[in-house]
């Protein structure tokens, strides 16, 4: 592997941490784990039709699970489930090895990780919670 796995861009996006918390009163929550390594994260959503009107990620897990709950935190306020879900092909694409330039530049950061498929599950485990929030799983209590 001629990359780090943990980059700069990776670190730096686990810092920034965006969009990290929770919502009150969601429309959609959803808590997602990763059983082999212990990551786990609630995603909340509000919604203006189909579209994402609020998201609030609370994220426990390696770098790689944090970075990409922060790209999401970042990017997917005012998205469509279209976009999500081709942000999340892309990404898949981009973990297979394939030359793919993401919709959301950011992912892009997330290229070293392709070596590893062991933690590949880490950077996707974001996207299969929103994808799941989106799909229409209620919040607590709704």
């Amino acid at each position: 592997m001629t990359e780090k796995l943990y980059n700069d861009a990776i670190i730096a996006e686990a810092k920034a941490n965006h969009a990290h918390g929770r919502l009150e009163a969601p429309d959609r929550s959803v808590t997602c784990d990763n059983p082999l390594c212990g990551d786990r994260i609630t995603i909340d959503l509000k919604l203006a039709g189909e579209r994402i009107a609020a998201l609030a990620q609370k994220t426990r897990g390696c770098l790689l699970t944090q970075a990409a709950a922060s790209v999401i935190g970042q990017r997917a306020v005012g998205a469509e489930p279209a976009e999500i879900e081709r942000a999340a092909t892309e990404l898949r694409r981009l973990l297979a090895g394939e030359a793919v330039a993401p919709v959301w530049p950011e992912l892009a950061m997330f290229a070293p990780v392709k070596a590893v498929k062991s933690r590949h599950e880490c950077v996707l485990l974001p996207f299969e919670a929103l994808r799941e929030a989106l799909e229409g799983k209620l919040a607590p209590g709704g």
